[in-house]
């Protein structure tokens, strides 16, 4: 008898898990895109949120900072008017880890109002679940190239 409710036990835990699963995929993606909106209007809060203290960001140009730089550089950029750039994330992965998740994309920067080149990016972050919040720890941005043109 004990035997049977110890497995019954295991099988609800394992079926719960993949909910779990959806569900901290789907807090993750909403709070991606809630992201890419708030980067895309030079939101300082919406950094904040995202992004965790201890976090170690890796530009596409190979220069390294936290979020302390981060913030600190949008604070400066507050109020010098409507951003240039607005944000998306376009096929987007995530892989969970029990309280880490691993979220890749391709980060698409277009000017704003048409015109201008596209930009693209592979973005790879790694997120931790510290009181029941999804934060940035780390951050890698490489940039795509123009494709070559075929002579």
């Amino acid at each position: 008898m004990k035997i049977a409710v110890i497995t019954a036990a295991l099988l609800l835990l394992g079926m719960a898990n993949p909910c779990w699963a959806e569900s901290d995929k789907e807090l993750l993606t909403a709070l991606l895109h809630d992201f890419m909106a708030g980067a895309s209007a030079n939101d300082v809060a919406a950094h904040e949120r995202f992004w965790a203290e201890d976090l170690v960001y890796t530009s596409s140009s190979g220069l390294r900072f936290g979020k302390a730089d981060i913030v600190e550089g949008m604070k400066a950029e507050a109020g010098s008017g409507e951003p240039e750039t607005v944000y998306s994330a376009e096929d987007v992965q995530i892989r969970l880890y029990g309280d880490t998740a691993v979220v890749a994309f391709r980060l698409m920067g277009s000017p704003r109002g048409g015109g201008g080149q596209l930009m693209q990016y592979f973005n790879t972050g790694t997120f931790v679940k510290r009181d029941q919040q999804w934060r940035a720890v780390a951050w890698q941005a490489t940039i795509i190239p123009d494709p070559e043109p075929v002579p």
